[in-house]
């Protein structure tokens, strides 16, 4: 069956499936699935077709989402249904598509209608709408998870294949999980908010929900870039996903520090993921989570709730019953904050931020739980405040480190609550997280959604460069996990593939700060073969990491094992003199290990 994005599109492509056919399925789907609180407004079903049929006179090459249909967050602009926030009294008729919605449309979707929320995108549980609670399809008793509840529904559901959510404090992670889903939480800017209701303008971001990572990557691919229109997006080229990376180090909390409120399902489900990491190969680094438990505890004790009642402070003050009471609650003491407080906050913020990209130098990403524990509707309705932020252990703290997200499916526990994990790391390493997160994902075989499909083999990633980027060789410090891999990082570089050289290189530990090697050429055939791994970086980075290579090293013409000549780090012939050759070794990984040993 064709319901995954991948497999709708080659389906169009390839004539077997109309884009209207699929159109038409997901409205009957949505009549025969009846339940009216999963979509706040549906575009009439005559338009969508329509607009459906006309794709077939376009490029279908040119359309990365050609007939695909999507669901929209009722907090997201899109031409021809209201906005509503989830707020009858504050619905209005936006004059054009948000800024996301529109590139959707332009790369060939079909929007088909407004998808339920917790009002004001206020809240993580799915049930602080008076457009009622989204049943959740995987268990009935359970939440559906918010504020994205809608819209994870409507693809766990099988409803539509794609959905936009927004995440402010864990919306677009904690309703993934609960509806054994991927939710893709993109960089801070990557992806416009123009046309987005606020919930805190400065932490905002649109979401994906969707049943794979590579479909979620295929829409962020289409949606990202910087916006006039939006002050707070960035111009941030968005890599591309490349293999799962050799010797990758994943951060998980130190011992004593995860939190799981007694739930010890979905501990042992955590520990059984940190397995499969390790079976993919991951190393497991401990780091101190407790700054980042300090940082979300500003996210409602500090001054960014001031935001969320900026957005309905006239509302509160006119019609406060419009607005429901314990989105009230939260949102009213916003008001009480003083400029005093504002500035402590920041001032905090920002040391909280220094220590996190501390933590970050020598790993590639963090593991945690997308959410502690899971909750029944009847649970949250009893304990709305004390159970919402119980969810957002793992989630609050995110934005406001300035993070990217990507909440993956991890287990279907033994009482039918799914589990799931979130992998973070610092902005703009989006693709890093898909790379690895992929992987992940496919390794458990779980079922995807709620209707037990079968994921789709894992598609081959791109190896080559593209547009402007070159490939450089490194054979040190700056490989997957070493002191200076950070610095390719920073510079928006990936890691393209594992390799060696020919046999014509020696190599050499210099003494240097950090310790560094320095590889020669020799004779062809008379030297050795050096294990190293090919990066991208494009035409300005490379320029800007060249410019900062110190003597005795430099960039040369490196030839590789299979012939092809690339650029890459070698040594001046005067810098070995006195220096021990490790050549032997076949590379600086094992050297290092050799000198851990001993």
């Amino acid at each position: 069956m064709t319901e995954t994005v991948a497999a709708i599109v080659a389906a169009h492509r390839a004539g077997t499936t109309t884009p209207a056919q699929t159109v038409a399925r997901s409205y009957a789907r949505i009549r025969d699935y009846n339940d009216p609180a999963v979509f706040i407004s549906l575009r009439d079903e005559k338009d969508a077709l329509a607009e459906a049929d006309a794709l077939t006179k376009k490029d279908a090459a040119q359309l990365p989402l050609l007939g695909v249909p999507v669901a929209v967050k009722d907090n997201i602009d899109a031409l021809g249904m209201p906005t509503t926030a989830a707020c009858p009294a504050f619905a209005y008729s936006p004059a054009h598509d948000s800024t996301a919605v529109a590139k959707l449309r332009a790369a060939g979707a079909i929007i088909i209608g407004k998808t339920n929320l917790d009002q004001f995108a206020t809240g993580l549980v799915g049930v602080r709408s008076p457009y009622g609670i989204p049943v959740n399809p995987i268990r009935g008793d359970l939440i559906p998870g918010g504020s994205s509840s809608g819209s994870a529904v409507a693809v766990a559901a099988g409803l539509v294949p794609l959905s936009l959510g927004t995440d402010t404090a864990g919306s677009g992670r904690v309703p993934a999980m609960l509806n054994n889903i991927v939710g893709l939480k993109p960089s801070l800017g990557l992806i416009s908010t123009a046309g987005v209701v606020p919930a805190c303008r400065t932490l905002d971001c649109i979401s994906v929900f969707s049943l794979t990572v590579d479909d979620a990557m295929t829409a962020l691919s289409v949606m990202a870039g910087s916006d006039g229109a939006d002050p707070f997006s960035r111009n941030r080229p968005l890599a591309n996903m490349t293999a799962f990376p050799g010797n990758l180090r994943l951060g998980i909390p130190r011992n004593g520090q995860l939190i799981f409120f007694g739930d010890k399902a979905s501990e042992k489900a955590y520990g059984e993921a940190l397995q499969r990491w390790t079976s993919l190969g991951a190393t497991l680094v401990e780091f101190d989570l407790e700054p980042f438990y300090e940082t979300a505890r500003l996210l409602y004790e500090g001054p960014w709730v001031a935001e969320r009642y900026l957005v309905i402070r006239n509302m509160l003050a006119s019609s406060p019953d419009s607005i429901h009471p314990v989105t009230r609650e939260i949102t009213a003491a916003g008001a009480r904050l003083t400029a005093a407080d504002t500035f402590a906050a920041l001032y905090r913020l920002q040391a909280l931020r220094r220590v996190a990209e501390r933590a970050f130098t020598s790993l590639d990403a963090v593991v945690l739980p997308t959410a502690p524990t899971a909750y029944s509707t009847a649970q949250v309705l009893a304990h709305p405040v004390e159970l919402n932020s119980r969810l957002g252990t793992y989630t609050n703290f995110v934005n406001l480190l300035d993070l990217c997200g990507l909440a993956l499916p991890a287990a279907m526990r033994p009482d039918g609550i799914p589990f799931g994990i979130t992998l973070l790391a610092p902005a703009g390493h989006d693709a890093q997280l898909a790379s690895i997160g992929r992987v992940f994902h496919a390794a458990t075989k779980l079922k995807m959604g709620s209707k037990c499909l079968t994921q789709p083999p894992l598609a081959a990633v791109p190896s080559g460069v593209n547009g402007d980027e070159i490939a450089i060789a490194v054979v040190g410090a700056h490989l997957s996990g070493m002191a200076l891999n950070g610095e390719l990082k920073a510079l928006g570089g990936r890691l393209l593939e594992e390799a060696a050289t020919a046999p014509d290189y020696t190599l050499y530990a210099l003494s240097t700060t950090p310790p560094k090697p320095g590889m020669l050429r020799v004779e062809p055939g008379k030297g050795y073969q050096i294990e190293l791994e090919l990066w991208a970086l494009s035409a300005a980075a490379f320029g800007k990491f060249v410019a900062a290579i110190p003597p005795p090293l430099s960039i040369g013409t490196i030839r590789l094992a299979d012939g092809r000549d690339v650029k890459g780090f070698l040594v001046e012939p005067l810098a070995i003199n006195g220096a021990r050759d490790i050549s032997s070794f076949g590379g600086w990984r094992a050297f290092m290990a050799e000198k851990a040993v001993v």
